[in-house]
């Protein structure tokens, strides 16, 4: 009887060893899949980043570029009205007073 008893352990014994070799085979396979995805997508995503950020970098070029064009339109647009200012200093005034008189007009209304 012992024998029999020791041959169902020992035969018990080498299905539980078989049956993780056979799901090995299959749980490699998910994670070389695994890996394989998740390298493609690695890939994908530094592309995407690399565009993003050549794109940004473009941007505050651009930005800065048309920062600077405003700069100076404003430097030349507020000297020609100085200058103008200056050559008709009473035309100057009375701008400022119907201003100031539109300005007030519009505040009593509210």
């Amino acid at each position: 009887m012992a024998t029999a008893t020791n041959a169902k352990t020992t035969s018990t014994k080498a299905a539980e060893v078989k049956k993780p070799t056979t799901e090995a085979p299959l749980t490699e396979k998910a994670t070389s899949a695994a890996h394989e995805a998740v390298d493609a997508l690695s890939g994908k995503a530094a592309a995407a980043e690399s565009s993003v950020r050549k794109g940004a970098s473009s941007s505050a070029q651009t930005l800065s570029e048309k920062q600077l064009i405003a700069q100076q339109k404003l430097g030349e647009y507020s000297s020609k009205t100085r200058a103008l200012a200056a050559e008709n200093p009473l035309a100057t005034a009375g701008i400022a007073f119907a201003a100031g008189m539109l300005f007030t007009a519009l505040l009593r209304r509210k």
